[in-house]
């Protein structure tokens, strides 16, 4: 009955199998190890493109280490002003840059647009008195639970590669986004303009893995020397790499995806009229009175408020692993208030 988070989630049965197939002795640590020689391999046949990746222990780290391999200490990175960056990362962009500012724009939606990047850009000067661009960052989904189209994030990433600019997608639900598109994977990525991708696997089934992705291999150089330097870069490399290669290589991060996808379908038809945004991904954002989620509450369910979008908002994330009976429960107690 739990709606707070899909960080909440199980793992995944093939996970906890890889990660036992490889818990033997072995004579190499760090990414010296067979199975962290597999990742660029990996996620280069999963997107179709050399790539290299790099295994850290949460999205929060993907995110910061992947801007700090393009910003530097005096740069400013684009985003949305709820973006998950700017919201939930306890500033660890501006720690892992050395000091490098978020630049928020706000904009319908959680989504950004050239239209309010434009209008944020013109509030600049751009002289030397102020934070210098260097990078853009887009949520994927959303903090709204919205989706980047492939004509969207191409638009976007034409924008800030006309001014010099690297692309960053935060993908701690990439794997919805994608499900919920249909598309491949490259098409939202690399092949729109992306250069550098956080791929959640945590919230989709993973246990202590995420994937940091570079597609151009000259943003990655210094990045194993930053994710050592900043105590991320796992000693038994081998059980992390064995999480992401058991997600992707069968299919698993897709399959949890649209698990989550179609169950936050079910419950967006039960009460349409509530829908604060359009349902996308895994998340839903409902407009409940205090009485009403007081109601939901004493029936067993947990949720947030979300004050981000409004005093009547509420948030209600649904996991991979959700049993039917309780979607279906929600569902019928949100039809019945």
């Amino acid at each position: 009955m739990d709606f707070n988070s899909d960080n909440a989630a199980g793992v995944h049965p093939a996970v906890l199998e890889a990660v036992a197939a490889v818990s033997g002795a072995h004579p190499r640590g760090y990414d010296a190890d067979d199975w962290s020689a597999r990742l660029d391999g990996a996620f280069s046949t999963l997107f179709g493109t050399p790539v290299r990746a790099f295994a850290v222990p949460s999205g929060t780290a993907a995110n910061a280490l992947g801007l700090a391999a393009c910003v530097p200490t005096y740069g400013g990175v684009w985003c949305h002003n709820e973006a998950h960056i700017e919201v939930d990362e306890a500033g660890a962009v501006g720690f892992y840059t050395a000091g490098a500012t978020l630049m928020l724009v706000p904009s319908p939606n959680g989504k950004l647009t050239v239209e309010a990047l434009d209008a944020a850009a013109a509030r600049r000067r751009g002289d030397v008195h102020q934070v210098q661009p260097a990078a853009l960052s887009l949520t994927q989904a959303t903090e709204a639970g919205t989706v980047y189209t492939p004509d969207e994030v191409a638009n976007l990433s034409g924008w800030a590669k006309a001014r010099g600019l690297a692309v960053q997608m935060d993908g701690a639900r990439f794997a919805n986004a994608v499900a919920h598109l249909g598309c491949s994977p490259a098409d939202v990525t690399w092949k729109a303009g992306v250069d550098i991708l956080s791929f959640g696997c945590i919230k989709n089934g993973g246990m202590s893995a995420e994937a940091l992705l570079f597609f151009r291999p000259d943003l990655a150089e210094s990045l194993p020397v930053r994710r050592k330097r900043a105590g991320l870069m796992p000693s038994k490399g081998r059980f992390a790499a064995a999480q992401l290669l058991a997600m992707i290589e069968g299919g698993v991060w897709l399959e949890n995806a649209r698990a989550s996808n179609g169950a936050a379908q079910t419950i967006a038809a039960a009460v349409p009229d509530r829908l604060l945004v359009p349902v996308q991904a895994n998340e839903l954002f409902l407009r409940l009175t205090p009485a009403e989620r007081d109601t939901l509450r004493a029936q067993g369910f947990s949720f947030y408020d979300w004050e981000l979008s409004g005093p009547d908002a509420a948030r209600f994330v649904v996991r991979w692993d959700q049993e039917p009976q309780v979607i279906a429960a929600l569902a019928a107690a949100l039809r019945a208030l």
